[in-house]
């Protein structure tokens, strides 16, 4: 971003002043560059190809989404693009965008004033688990964080027509997640920090279940009402239970962000 106040250039080649941007816009794009650091650590990428946005705050309905032709490991704050809700850059910058890949995130970004954060991935275990009738099963803990609360969208073909906005938003409905039939995986967020931490359970638990559907032997599947419970405990929505964990969230977020301080110092850029 900038030292001192003083204009900088990230290894991209971007160049922008701190003091033509206030502090809550600052904090986020680092949040969101240490996401994009992340997903290409635990190697959650297609690419340049997928897209992580973010809103920004204020009644213009701006987002930060990625540039385009940028992998996520080279992704820094300063390089990630303002854009309005049609997927258009609303000020000039030596990056491009690519709007097809913001037809998603716009959709939800409207329809969910809570989804502050849209994160979507192409993975290998992700496309797998997309491509099975069943979906996604409560083999494991991770995956019965999500049970009765995760949406499924019918494959309608590349992403690309505005009327498939409408059935996404309504197949999403209020959930966290959603796996995009034949496509992906998708999670929201209030902030990318809660964003990436769903995702990156709901893709264990992808894996999970494709390494355990490998072994061929039979599946064990706990009772509905088991899955109910620990989905309550791991949401925090079971009141007075002895599993409750306020520091969790923000105790595991500020690991990685120590992670992310080791293996790509430069996000902040």
């Amino acid at each position: 971003m900038t030292d001192g106040g003083r204009k900088t250039e990230d290894g991209c080649g971007t160049r922008n002043s701190e003091d033509s941007m206030d502090t809550t816009e600052r904090v986020l794009r680092r949040e969101l560059a240490a996401v994009y650091r992340l997903v290409a650590h635990f190697r959650m990428t297609d690419l340049i190809f997928t897209h992580i946005s973010a809103r920004l705050p204020g009644p213009e309905q701006h987002f930060l989404i990625n540039p385009y032709g940028l992998l996520f490991e080279e992704i820094t704050a300063s390089s990630l693009v303002r854009i309005d809700l049609s997927g258009r850059p609303v000020e000039p910058g030596p990056h491009p965008v690519n709007p097809a890949g913001f037809v998603i995130h716009g959709a939800i970004h409207s329809a969910r004033p809570d989804a502050h954060c849209v994160l979507h991935t192409h993975t290998r275990a992700g496309c797998a688990v997309a491509a099975q009738a069943d979906g996604l099963l409560p083999l494991n803990q991770m995956s019965m964080e999500f049970h009765n609360r995760l949406g499924y969208h019918d494959y309608e073909g590349v992403a690309l027509n505005l009327d498939e906005q409408k059935r996404l938003v309504a197949d999403l409905g209020d959930h966290p997640a959603m796996i995009l039939r034949n496509h992906g995986l998708l999670t929201v967020g209030a902030s990318p920090a809660q964003a990436f931490l769903r995702m990156h359970y709901l893709e264990r638990a992808c894996q999970i279940q494709t390494t355990a559907m490998a072994g061929g032997a039979p599946l064990v599947l706990p009772a509905p009402e088991v899955c109910e419970l620990t989905a309550r405990q791991l949401s925090g929505e079971q009141h007075g239970s002895d599993f409750q964990d306020d520091e969790a969230y923000d105790l595991a977020w500020a690991a990685l962000l120590r992670l992310v301080e080791r293996i790509a110092p430069d996000h902040a850029n």
